[in-house]
């Protein structure tokens, strides 16, 4: 049986093209699209500079973080390791809008991990208002018996560094305890004999560290089971016995202030040992050994707090309130992205600027180092997680001395009372 063929389908007519307008029409449409693209380029921005940021870039990053989402326990968020640890670091200091807000720091972005632990000196005031169209007679009055020719000078193209310099006359640690000979000017030298081991006798302790002691008394008068008072001597023995058969001498820099080493600043908080270690390395020093700062705290005298033998909460920031905390903490670049995270850091916080308290200093004129903010050392000869070690108290109500050392946090570890400061060795003789 033959089959029929099949028709072939009709040709498809292509598709009809617009002409253009002619005549009036032609007219009226260039006339209409020259008005339109005068109008365009009227309310148009002006081009974009060769080499420029794209657009979107650090505003669509920040819009990305401010969707995350919010802390979902505590081991998740003491795992979570930010990317860039460098980057947590960043600050720049703005005025809390009120006592409760005092840890206000605006996270600022790097260009790479060198760069965020790179800060410029912060002026004083009237540094800034010297540089800021003051005049030479104006600016030699603040700066207290200045001439107008080196005020003169100061504000001709001076630099807030330069203007802070003549403030404090003529040099950067002037009027200062200490001395910065063979550092940088942000740091002091530490020099002298370290006693390695020392004695301290205890001859009164708060009466919480008592109480709790009895309480946990037995027979043997032993203090034995779990405890959450800490150890507070309120007078030690004059002085303090080294029980090494030798010293050890000593020489290195120690920095002024806790970081980011800036006199009126906040110290940083909620900072791990390696993003510690990480930050003192971007700017040329190294994170302290335990040594260097029992030496930098105690002096040759070996003393059990930075300013003396008896504790003294007027000199330091020390033996404030204790504030159980109730929510989980990220990194503190983090935590301000989340406002529960932030609202419980500012619940927690009791840090007062560094060097607000001019009797918590040293005997080589380092600041702080008993009490504000507890601070991560170095523990040479142990390994990796356990080189971390914290030291110096801070402002609650625990030991807040010179010697000990908390040795079981690690170096992963962070919290709302862990800071630090860098060393570097001293320039030779």
């Amino acid at each position: 049986m033959s089959r029929r063929p099949r028709r072939a389908a009709p040709p498809v007519a292509p598709p009809r093209r617009r002409r253009a307008p002619r005549g009036l029409c032609a007219v009226r449409f260039a006339f209409l699209c020259g008005l339109t693209a005068a109008i365009l380029a009227c309310d148009s921005p002006p081009p974009a500079a060769t080499g420029a940021a794209p657009a979107g870039g650090p505003e669509r990053a920040g819009a990305a973080a401010d969707a995350e989402p919010a802390p979902p326990d505590v081991a998740a968020a003491a795992a979570a390791e930010p990317p860039d640890a460098a980057a947590e670091l960043a600050y720049t200091s703005v005025e809390p809008p009120d006592a409760a807000a005092e840890v206000a720091y605006t996270p600022a972005e790097p260009p790479d991990a060198g760069a965020a632990m790179s800060y410029a000196a912060a002026a004083p005031d009237a540094a800034a208002a010297i540089l800021d169209g003051g005049s030479p007679d104006a600016a030699a009055a603040i700066l207290d018996g200045g001439s107008p020719d080196a005020a003169a000078a100061i504000l001709d193209g001076g630099s807030p560094d330069a203007a802070a310099e003549a403030l404090d006359g003529g040099a950067p640690d002037a009027g200062l305890p200490g001395s910065s000979e063979g550092c940088p000017d942000d740091m002091v030298l530490v020099e002298g004999d370290y006693c390695p081991v020392v004695d301290q006798i205890c001859l009164k302790h708060h009466k919480e560290y008592e109480k709790d002691q009895e309480r946990r008394a037995t027979p043997y008068k032993e203090a034995e089971g779990p405890t959450s008072v800490s150890e507070r001597c309120l007078e030690y023995r004059r002085p303090s016995e080294c029980l090494s058969k030798k010293r050890a001498p000593m020489r290195f820099c120690v920095d002024r202030y806790e970081w980011p080493n800036r006199k009126g600043e906040l110290p940083a908080l909620l900072v791990s040992w390696r993003q510690a270690v990480k930050a003192c390395e971007g700017v040329g020093k190294r994170l302290c050994t335990e040594d260097e700062f029992n030496f930098a705290c105690e002096g040759e005298e070996m003393l059990p707090y930075t300013y003396g033998f008896a504790r003294d909460a007027t000199k330091c920031n020390i033996d404030r309130p204790f504030r159980q905390r109730e929510v989980t903490l990220y990194h503190y670049e983090r935590c301000m992205r989340h406002p529960k995270c932030k609202a419980e850091l500012e619940r927690l916080d009791q840090r007062v600027p560094a060097g607000s308290m001019p009797a918590c200093v040293s005997p080589f004129g380092a600041f702080d180092l008993n009490g504000n903010i507890n601070e991560w050392v170095v523990r040479p000869g142990h390994k990796s997680p356990e080189r971390s070690g914290l030291k110096g108290g801070w402002w609650g109500p625990m030991r807040g001395r010179c010697r000990p050392t908390v040795g079981f946090h690690k170096e992963e570890d962070y919290g709302y009372e862990q800071g630090f400061r860098c060393c570097k060795d001293a320039a030779a003789r």
